[in-house]
């Protein structure tokens, strides 16, 4: 008999924790697992379900308010109603909501980020009581797994976040891409993906980019800072939105940067190693697990610009290190990530 897994998330906007679960509830094996996905937000623009629903996927959205919303108990029990899951598995802060699922259900809960960072205190006192009472956590990386113990006092198993890295190798998109978006063959690009928000600090990344000359920096993603970016960076900033081709724009590009003062296990960093790019970057959270110094990138200090905007030039007139960070791109395959998984859903 199939075991049935409930994929709880905020939001299916095209962020990270939310691609992870979109990638679970498609690809965990249909002869062992069935899958069903609850949104607390109804869809956002340009979302994951599609995605989904052209898989066969179930989604619940649960028309969730912004800050505290106690409709969502009675709601998401009748979705568990409905579904009869076997194992919850939760995401970011919505454990607070989930929690009384786990008289019908094992909860494992994923870490996207910092320990510190992922809830406040309340989500972290929520949090404790769930291990107390049987839920599993995972880290994404070794980094967050060294968070979580700091500040809940034990080990978490850790899965490596994975993506799908054939899907990054776009021979020929390269010049249509640029052709399509008012760019030469000539321009040197580099791109980043990544919500427009504080943690990924993208005002500082535009203040790193003004020390690289003849460029153009292309930021992929949507958030709070959009109106400030677009009044402080320059017309060699170019913000494209939420972008759905991803792995369009990157097979465009030459290099990749991003700025974070904190990370978890980017997806984006992952995908642009993949696509042969080059990463300048913070070395912050797993960074440092995917990116090698020197070979595959520049890894600079968080909040150190003028070091950023120096590793940005050096990926640029080093592109060799692409080739280096396709091949080492191939651990990050997908097919692992899910089978961990699979085997950790399979043992409770």
């Amino acid at each position: 008999m199939r075991k049935r897994v409930l994929e709880i998330v905020a939001t299916l906007e095209r962020a990270g924790a939310e691609r992870l679960v979109t990638e679970l509830a498609r690809r965990l094996d249909r002869g062992r697992f069935e899958t069903a996905v609850v949104s607390l937000y109804d869809p956002r623009p340009k979302g994951l379900e599609p995605e989904l629903e052209a898989c066969g996927v179930r989604v619940w959205h649960l028309g969730k308010h912004s800050g505290p919303d106690v409709r969502m108990y009675p709601r998401l029990l009748r979705a568990a109603r409905e579904f009869r899951p076997d194992i919850v598995h939760t995401h970011s802060y919505v454990m607070r909501y989930a929690l009384p699922l786990a008289r019908r259900a094992r909860i494992v809960h994923t870490v996207h980020n910092m320990a510190l960072f992922e809830v406040d205190a309340l989500g972290r006192a929520v949090h404790r009581a769930g291990w107390r009472t049987g839920a599993v956590p995972v880290a994404v990386s070794r980094h967050v797994a060294r968070s979580f113990r700091e500040v809940y006092g034990f080990e978490p198993r850790v899965i490596a976040n994975g993506i799908d890295t054939a899907a990054y190798m776009r021979p020929g998109a390269r010049e249509r891409w640029r052709a399509e978006h008012g760019f030469s063959c000539s321009d040197r690009i580099v791109a980043c993906v990544a919500r427009l928000h504080p943690q990924k600090n993208p005002l500082g990344l535009c203040e790193a980019f003004a020390r690289v000359p003849d460029a153009h920096l292309v930021l992929a993603g949507g958030g709070p800072l959009e109106s400030e970016i677009r009044r402080r960076a320059g017309d060699r900033v170019h913000l494209a939105g939420i972008v759905e081709d991803v792995a369009g724009l990157l097979s465009a590009a030459d290099a990749f940067a991003i700025a974070s003062d904190w990370e978890g296990n980017p997806l984006s960093v992952m995908e642009a190693m993949a696509a042969g790019l080059p990463v300048a970057a913070t070395a912050v959270g797993g960074v440092p697990e995917l990116v090698e110094d020197g070979v595959t990138g520049v890894l600079v200090q968080p909040g150190d610009m003028r070091a950023l905007g120096d590793a940005i030039a050096f990926v640029l007139a080093h592109p060799g290190m692409g080739e280096a960070a396709r091949s080492r791109a191939a651990r990050f395959e997908i097919g692992r990530m899910v089978a961990s998984y699979e085997e950790l859903f399979e043992t409770l």
